[in-house]
Parts: structure tokens; sequence; C-alpha cells
């Protein structure tokens, strides 16, 4: 952490901001992913949980200079990470400020099937946009997934195993809040191995009930033809 105190129109402020990545939340670096207008007091306002409204009180703006290198270097670090499979075993998440500790299971399938399908459906529209951009063959070159996207995967992922509670879609997808509070270099490595490990889903999905329609249809299809006689046995 680099941590300056400095003064301000009516005193003295107190900044502190994360100099490695394995300081930065998963949320703030959604929030910094997200804002594509993003402007250097908003970057230094997320990453340091001070206000923009405190840090516009700064009397020197020159002061803000000794954040910059830290922030740049961030940005690199986030780089490195999405080409790290160093995935952890256990990560530790907190509940109603109470952590729970628990192991990382990396195959998405042993979790209900509500919450399989779930991950399943984030998994494949985000690689299926890639593809588009890319194309079939190149798309892994080139395949990073949106910090929200691996958000959303891993509120499926833990929810159950971490609140011990039965699958609740709404739930599940409100857990966001609190997946957002692991380390990025704990978040991304493992939802990038749901991304990676599923690539058959960059195929277009095709539900039950519209495999079923389509096989009413041919069957509908078939029984005039077979009635008429164009059909020989």
């Amino acid at each position: 952490m680099i941590e300056k105190t400095l003064k301000t129109t009516h005193g003295k402020l107190r900044v502190k901001i994360p100099s490695q990545l394995n300081e930065v939340t998963l949320g703030q670096m959604i929030a910094l992913q997200e804002n594509k207008d993003l402007g250097d007091l908003d970057a230094i306002s997320i990453l340091s949980e001070v206000p923009v409204t405190e840090l516009q009180s700064v009397s020197d703006a020159n002061d803000f200079m000794q954040f910059a290198d830290a922030v740049l270097s961030l940005s690199h670090q986030i780089k490195h990470l999405y080409n790290s499979d160093d995935i952890p075993k256990t990560i530790t998440v907190a509940v109603d400020k109470k952590p729970i500790t628990i192991n990382v299971i990396r195959n998405l399938s042993v979790e209900p099937a509500g919450a399989f399908m779930a991950a399943r459906d984030i998994i494949a529209d985000e690689i299926a946009e890639h593809v588009k951009q890319y194309g079939e063959e190149n798309w892994k070159d080139y395949f990073n997934p949106s910090l929200t996207a691996c958000c959303r995967v891993l509120a499926y992922y833990f929810y159950c195993r971490v609140t011990g509670k039965p699958y609740d879609e709404y739930a599940a997808a409100t857990f966001t809040e609190t997946i957002k509070q692991l380390r990025v270099t704990e978040a991304l490595p493992i939802a990038k191995h749901f991304f990676m490990s599923y690539p058959n889903l960059s195929k277009p999905r095709t539900s039950y009930w519209h495999r079923l329609l389509q096989l009413w249809k041919n069957v509908r299809a078939y029984n005039p033809l077979k009635s008429s006689g164009t059909l020989t046995p």
C-alpha cells in the first residue's frame, strides 16, 4: 500500500491506495474496468475508497502524481493475471462479516443444476461475443472474459457452498456483492478456469424446449408425405 497525507483547503486528508494487485478487490477492478471515461480522481477514489468530493479539496493537484506510478503498475499487473493459471486451493469469503474458508473445486458441474445452468449461460454468451469478433478458430487467442461476467459466474459457483443454503436464483445473483470483496488475484484465475474449461459453450445454445418444437415440426412435415403415399415403405 502507498499511504500519504495530503493538504486540503480545510485540513489534511489521509489517502491510501494499493501498490500490488493482491491488495485490490474484484469489485474495485470491476469499477475501474466498467468506467470508460474514468478520470484520475475517479481511479484514485475507487482504489482508496475516498469520495471524489474529498479528493477535490486537496490543495495541490501535483500531490496526486505520487499515486500515478502505482495506478499504472496495477493496469500492467491485471494483464499478466489474465494469463495466470495459478488457481488457489482455498478462498476465504466474508459473509455478514464472518470469514468462511472453503476449498475450491474445479468441476463446476458438481454444483446444483440451477447454478450450473445459470453459470453456463453466462459463459456461453461471453464466449459467443468473442467468437463473433475473432472467429471460431482464433477466439481463444484473444479471449479475456469481462470481470463482471467472472463475478457472476463465481457468485453462482460459490453461493450454496459458502452459505450452506439451498440454491435460489435471485439470492445467488445478488451474491455478487459478496464475491466483489474477493481479491482479484484469487477470483480471476478461478473464473477464467471455468470459461476455458467449457469450449463447447461457444456454440449456439438450443434449449430442450426448442429442440422439442423442432422435432414436432419435423413430425408434422413427415406425416402428410407418408399419408399421401409419396414415401414408399
